[in-house]
């Protein structure tokens, strides 16, 4: 799932927020200290040979370099060049912001083909448990989806639970760029569903590209459905806390000052996902300029205004949406603060109809998906507010101050 859809009970937030103490005694004991005992990931690998490697008898640039240094050493090899790391390197080339991006979708085709190949071997090792060759199978099955013909994937992880994103549409000749940030549960087998399609990032993604072009047929669009950060497994300590959100937003940070060109950003952010926006905010490049959560548990802030952004706040939440009823408040690290959907948060609240729940409000048809892309192909006077004041629109850009009827 790439969202808190699994049905809630309030006892149970609650309880989370009786464990501050706890939680405390946690972090600062041997269990901290035992999570980060892991093993080296293929990523951290290919990251260490490209540290050894050279190119013409020179170093190659560190890899954690700014995006802004890479691209400039990118742009000063050849097309030849290029493809040669690619080639050697793939899965730090596909992972790299600062990269070409159609040099990473290349060099994502090389890592996934490697990625299939390890998996089918794990399948037939006589060492795996039955369930453990299964995984395998499933793992392997998601990398051959994501190797079809014309998908650009930006980002692959295969480590752990894994890591991804792809885009829709062309972020080098984009006019405005949308970012789809999902929530809990996001992983490599959770990327793409072909049931309930429209609840994972990939048809989250794709139905806001549709309805953007639906929205603004000449305007052109792109769309990456973000899922390129660990997100928290179920409703857990990490789903409460901000961890994992910090983690996060420094990537999202780096995502954003790598993406070509400097056609406006918009941010969509389902349920965990809007912590980690709201984390993010006050370090995001001005090229972002707004910032839409739906079925947020809260951004880690107490107003909008003190998110520490200069982009538009929006927030929406359909009125079935379980998230409702969790304790909007932060005690003790756990708990992401006020409702943004709430007068005192100070959003921009806007109609969420339809939006079928919580996990449903990427879905086709709804007034959510059109608010949503309506934001992202900056039809701003046609949005729908949540009330019928019209308020959410006061002081936006555009001609009309007529919604969309």
């Amino acid at each position: 799932m790439t969202s808190f859809d699994t049905s809630p009970q309030l006892g149970f937030w609650r309880a989370l927020l009786a464990l501050a103490v706890v939680f405390v005694m946690l972090t600062t004991s041997g269990w901290t200290a035992l999570r980060h005992h892991r093993s080296t990931s293929a990523l951290q690998s290919a990251l260490a040979d490209w540290e050894h490697g050279r190119l013409h008898g020179l170093p190659l640039p560190d890899p954690h370099s700014s995006p802004a240094r890479l691209a400039r050493f990118f742009a000063s090899l050849t097309a030849q060049e290029r493809r040669g790391l690619a080639r050697h390197y793939p899965l730090a080339v596909g992972n790299m912001n600062g990269a070409p991006v159609a040099l990473r979708y290349r060099a994502n085709r090389a890592a996934l083909a490697e990625a299939v190949g390890t998996e089918s071997a794990r399948m037939h090792d006589p060492r795996l448990t039955p369930d453990g060759k299964r995984q395998a199978g499933r793992r392997m099955h998601r990398f051959q989806s994501l190797l079809r013909s014309g998908r650009q994937i930006l980002a692959f992880d295969p480590a752990g639970s894994g890591r991804a994103a792809e885009v829709f549409g062309d972020l080098g000749t984009a006019r405005r760029i949308s970012v789809v940030v999902p929530g809990v549960d996001t992983n490599l087998l959770t990327f793409e569903r072909t049931a309930r399609r429209y609840t994972a990032p990939v048809g989250m993604g794709q139905a806001l590209y549709a309805a953007e072009h639906a929205s603004r047929p000449s305007v052109r669009t792109a769309v990456i459905a973000w899922a390129d950060y660990t997100a928290p497994a179920g409703l857990g300590i990490d789903s409460a806390t901000a961890m994992r959100a910090e983690e996060g937003a420094v990537r999202l940070d780096a995502l954003l000052r790598a993406l070509p060109g400097r056609a406006p950003v918009a941010l969509f952010c389902h349920s965990y996902g809007s912590v980690l926006c709201g984390v993010a905010a006050h370090r995001l490049p001005d090229r972002v300029t707004d910032i839409a959560v739906a079925a947020s548990p809260g951004m880690r802030a107490g107003k909008a205004s003190g998110l520490g952004t200069s982009a538009r706040v929006w927030a929406m939440r359909d009125a079935t949406d379980w998230v409702r009823d969790v304790p909007y408040l932060e005690f003790g690290g756990l708990g992401h603060g006020e409702d943004p959907v709430s007068a005192a948060f100070g959003a921009r609240v806007l109609s969420a109809r339809d939006a079928r729940g919580h996990a449903g409000y990427f879905e086709p048809g709804t007034d959510s998906l059109r608010n949503l892309a309506d934001i992202g192909s900056g039809a701003y006077r046609s949005v729908e507010c949540a009330r019928e004041d019209g308020a959410c629109r006061t002081g936006l850009p555009g001609r009309s101050a007529a919604g969309r009827a």
